[in-house]
């Protein structure tokens, strides 16, 4: 998967780029089909200490790309927060699939049935 993360206002250090690339490969686990991810964390020091940190997700998937962000006072919460949302989103997607196939299923079954008797 092609990663791309974009610091605004704050250095990108090497144990906060491990903890993303972590992050990621949890992701990757989950939805192996997925493109690319794009990553960007800001620091906006104008606002309130308790929203400082601001992370945004951009996961491009086959379909409608899924997008999450998230605004913490830690920059490591912000990314855990924003990959839960995306997991979140991941397995709703996942599971409408089953749900649809399943529909399919039941429905041709239940036609069979229909017109042996």
């Amino acid at each position: 998967m092609n990663l791309v993360i974009t610091p605004h206002n704050l250095s990108l250090t090497e144990a906060l780029e491990s903890h993303i690339r972590g992050r990621i490969e949890k992701l990757e686990h989950i939805d192996p089909r997925a493109i690319s991810a794009q990553v960007i964390i800001e620091h906006d020091k104008t606002i309130a200490p308790e929203n400082a940190f601001k992370c945004s997700m951009r996961l491009a998937v086959a379909g409608p790309d899924l997008y999450a962000e998230d605004h913490e006072s830690d920059m490591y919460a912000a990314i855990d927060l924003v990959t839960k949302k995306i997991e979140q989103q991941i397995r709703k997607r996942h599971n409408k699939e089953k749900a649809k196939n399943h529909a399919l299923g039941a429905r041709a079954k239940q036609e069979l049935q229909d017109a042996n008797l």
